[in-house]
């Protein structure tokens, strides 16, 4: 049998062919500054930035199977007063009367350890602990976040968030009753309806914000051009094991879009509780209609 010498190792043919067969397509890799990027087969499609610049951590860029930029930063239109727009990002507007959304009051999301990281056949996670800091640093709510990416056919890919919450240091956790909070996602100028020429889609089947902001959905659609006669889109899913599935949506024809776990009411997380949330991020490309998209949200639901 051929053996292929490769420095102090001498490997089989066989064991080549093994190894390819379980080396990883999608990987997790960790970067400098507290930076962790997802690669599928050695092409960066997602970062995670969680340095000490931002007041709490993002996802940015989240590129797209045409290998386009989905997301921005800020607001087109108002950068100064959406700062806090920040691609893809997890935030509330009042724990316990903490802005941890609109970075305004110097309340803070610290990401404090990179606790895990692997991957599977065709996917790749981490799992990281955070801690939410009030302006004098006090911990008012502790976050197990684990972030997944699987690749998917013709360059699409999910990427799930689980978030597990548990109190900080001053007990009970309220989040009180808000619009703003937990997940947000802006997407780039020329994908937004109003700005450029993008399309807003429910799972009721509405359109656009006139038929989709403050409704229930168990999931919302937003996709336009990245490149010319080139479409590509980003779908939130609500998983209906979170408390209050399906969730009420805050989505704008101006390029943003979230879900609304306090819309309508506050919840309280009592010491000695814990709180999972999990979303799921569809990244794809332009054949994407509604039956389509209720068929992965119903994977996603099964999961």
């Amino acid at each position: 049998m051929k053996r292929v010498a490769l420095g102090m190792f001498v490997l089989t043919m066989t064991a080549l062919v093994q190894a390819e067969a379980s080396f990883p397509t999608v990987e997790v890799v960790p970067r400098p500054a507290l930076q962790i990027a997802f690669e599928i087969d050695g092409v960066e499609v997602v970062r995670y930035i969680a340095g000490d610049s931002a007041p709490k951590p993002f996802l940015y860029p989240l590129i797209g199977p045409a290998g386009k930029r989905l997301t921005t930063m800020s607001h087109p239109i108002d950068p100064n007063g959406h700062r806090h727009h920040r691609s893809v990002w997890v935030g509330h507007r009042d724990v316990n009367g903490n802005n941890f959304w609109e970075e305004k009051d110097g309340s803070r999301i610290v990401m404090t350890r990179l606790e895990a990281y692997g991957h599977e056949a065709a996917s790749a996670w981490f799992r990281a602990a955070h801690e939410w800091r009030d302006a004098q640093g006090a911990v008012v709510l502790r976050e197990q976040r684990t972030w997944t990416v699987t690749r998917l056919e013709a360059g699409a890919y999910y990427l799930d968030l689980n978030i597990a919450f548990s109190p900080g240091d001053e007990g009970d956790v309220t989040f009180a009753q808000t619009p703003f909070g937990f997940l947000g996602v802006r997407v780039t100028p020329p994908m937004s309806v109003k700005l450029g020429g993008g399309r807003i889609l429910n799972s009721e089947g509405a359109l656009d914000e006139a038929g989709v902001h403050w409704k229930k959905a168990r999931w919302v659609d937003y996709a336009g051009p990245v490149a010319p006669r080139v479409v590509n889109g980003v779908t939130l899913f609500d998983h209906p094991k979170n408390p209050g599935s399906p969730t009420t949506w805050h989505v704008r024809d101006e390029g943003w879009m979230g879900a609304s776990f306090t819309y309508s009411e506050a919840r309280v997380l009592k010491e000695g509780e814990a709180m999972t949330l999990r979303y799921r991020i569809y990244v794809h490309g332009p054949d994407e209609e509604q039956d389509s998209l209720e068929s992965h949200w119903k994977r996603f639901a099964g999961e």
